[in-house]
């Protein structure tokens, strides 16, 4: 396996009510079946923010207006090593769609299961962000 972690980037699309969108991995990927927050993989030379809004534009045909760096994750799956960028984007033109034949869902609660295993510990997290009294 690679030594250097791959990197990642992942956005979360939030609407005004708190809720995210997330996706289901395609069949013929590892982890086929699994819910995660959309995104992939970084191109050699590509800015972490750059690779977010092109695998929006493939993913879900939207365009991003803003987006946030959230936080980083590094995780070791057996089929790879990543470093997951979390951008949080509450602003964007369009409205998703299943580009590549993947579900996806808006949860407020997030029911979907199962989830990715990098991702679970982020909900809990998400959570209190999406569900706080916005103190800014």
């Amino acid at each position: 396996m690679n030594a250097s972690p791959v990197n990642v980037a992942v956005g979360i699309l939030m609407q005004a009510n708190g809720d995210v969108l997330l996706g289901q991995r395609p069949e013929g990927k590892p982890y086929a079946g699994y819910w995660e927050f959309p995104g992939g993989k970084v191109e050699e030379g590509e800015d972490i923010l750059a690779a977010l809004e092109r695998e929006f534009m493939e993913e879900l045909g939207i365009q991003i207006l803003t987006a946030e760096p959230w936080c980083g994750v590094e995780y070791i799956y057996p089929h790879a090593h990543v470093r997951l960028h979390f951008y949080i984007s509450r602003e964007w033109i369009g409205e998703p769609q299943s580009l590549e034949g993947q579900a996806f869902a808006w949860q407020g609660a997030v029911a979907v299961e199962p989830l990715l295993p990098a991702t679970i510990p982020l909900i809990t997290c998400l959570d209190g962000l999406r569900f706080s009294s916005n103190l800014s």
